[in-house]
């Protein structure tokens, strides 16, 4: 298929961005490069005819998400309308380029394997960085949470240590860990990477719902080579997941292993899963006075949104406007999305993430039986694993918008495209009992997390 080098350079530049070290790199536009090469593939394609004009379950949903994200800031501040088109455009060119451009299982299968290569070198680089000792970081002021910085060798404990004889005002310091790349640690030794995902938190969940992949892969041929990639990515993820001190990344790892250890045991799973997972909940993760304040902070970041609920029930206070208001990000996918968008707009979100769950299902459901159908359900209940990592992870931490949610929105359109090649009567839709169901269950969560976040701040 021409369209596959288009995706995969997208998908590697939006993982890896390797033009935020490579000083050679930096100015070339990949980003229009490989969305060129990915349209002219997909017409090409189309022509020839390997690939059909066939649209995913969630299309008509993500462009009512992207137009009422346009709606509500048109409304709030419409002077931010041109930038919002441009990161919203990309959006939905990710989604629809990837659900819409692979139709079989082979490209499939490449995708997801460049995927799980991107979530393995930036756990490399994590797990690099993790190990090497403290030293004294230099970087230029104002950019105190910059992911990249100058180690000038000196060893350090805390921040204090640093401060040379003669300080350059261009310059403060911080006492981290420099790895590869000049990629330094935050918040004490907490490890990330560089560009969307500097932060360790969303670092972790990237990195997290990438490992059923690697079960995929080994589900689909059971070779040696395949286990040593299976072991070796739940090993190198499960300590990534370990340096970044991420609860929620914990968490996430426990999901998607409970997801596979449920299905080959049954409830007996989740004790498997949770022993399989105990060095990290035991050793990751942060505590004492810095993680209760972390908590704190996010507690009151949901009370927040659900103020801005409240006073904005239909249009929200805008998109990418949280931060207007509060001077942290909302911290769930699930408060940001009606804080920012209104009720319709947090139906719209969700819808997406329902449709993009129901299909890996109903494929599991429908395929159970079918010997011939087998890469299907592999791959079903690879794509199930991690959307229930996925949910958990999003639940804290403001992804609505995040590349990498997006992306994963597109593999599973691509999945859904490569089963109807297959068995064209296989249909996944929203339907009016579907729609019933995720409208109440979003007012019985913005009534829970009201009534949560009022207790635990007096509210």
């Amino acid at each position: 298929m021409f369209i596959l080098p288009g995706i995969v350079g997208l998908v590697s530049l939006i993982f890896l961005r390797p033009f935020e070290f490579v000083e050679s790199l930096r100015g070339v536009p990949f980003l229009y490069v490989f969305f060129t090469l990915a349209v002219f593939g997909y017409v090409v394609d189309v022509r020839l005819g390997r690939a059909q004009l066939r649209f995913a379950p969630q299309w008509r949903w993500v462009l009512g998400f992207l137009a009422w994200c346009l709606l509500t800031l048109a409304i709030a501040q419409p002077s931010q309308l041109p930038a919002a088109s441009f990161a919203l455009a990309i959006l939905g060119f990710l989604f629809f380029v990837i659900a819409h451009g692979v139709q079989t299982f082979r490209a499939f299968e490449l995708v997801a394997a460049v995927v799980l290569g991107c979530a393995l070198l930036i756990s490399a680089v994590c797990v690099h960085q993790g190990t090497q000792p403290f030293t004294c970081i230099a970087v230029a002021q104002g950019e105190e949470r910059a992911s990249r910085g100058e180690s000038d060798g000196r060893p350090c404990k805390t921040p204090d240590e640093c401060l040379p004889d003669s300080p350059d005002p261009e310059l403060q310091y911080r006492c981290e860990r420099a790895g590869i790349f000049d990629i330094t640690s935050i918040g004490g030794g907490r490890v990330r990477y560089v560009g969307v995902l500097q932060d360790p938190n969303e670092a972790a969940l990237a990195v997290g719902v990438a490992v059923p992949i690697a079960f995929g892969f080994y589900e689909r041929k059971r070779s040696r080579w395949r286990l040593l990639l299976l072991l070796a990515t739940v090993l190198l993820v499960g300590m990534c997941v370990l340096m970044t001190e991420s609860r929620g990344g914990q968490l996430v790892v426990l999901a998607v292993l409970g997801a596979y250890f449920i299905k080959h045991y049954g409830w007996r799973g989740v004790a498997v899963a949770a022993i399989a997972s105990a060095p990290i909940l035991l050793y990751g993760g942060r505590s004492g006075a810095e993680a209760d304040s972390s908590s704190t902070e996010r507690i009151e970041c949901w009370w927040e949104g659900m103020y801005m609920f409240r006073t904005h029930p239909l249009f929200g206070v805008g998109f990418d406007r949280f931060t207007d208001f509060h001077y942290l990000t909302a911290h769930n996918s699930f408060v940001l999305a009606p804080a920012e968008l209104g009720f319709p707009g947090m139906m719209l979100w969700t819808a997406i993430v329902y449709l993009s769950v129901k299909i890996p299902w109903s494929a599991l459901g429908r395929y159970a039986s079918w010997p011939q159908a087998a890469v299907a359900r592999t791959w079903a209940m690879s794509l199930l694993a991690s959307w229930i990592g996925m949910i958990v992870g999003v639940f804290f931490l403001s992804f609505d918008y995040h590349y990498v949610l997006w992306i994963w929105f597109g593999l599973t359109g691509a999945f859904y495209a490569a089963v109807k090649t297959h068995d064209p009567e296989f249909d996944v839709r929203m339907t009016l009992r579907d729609f019933a169901a995720l409208g109440s269950f979003n007012v019985m969560l913005i009534v829970v997390i009201t009534l949560y976040t009022r207790w635990k701040t007096g509210g």
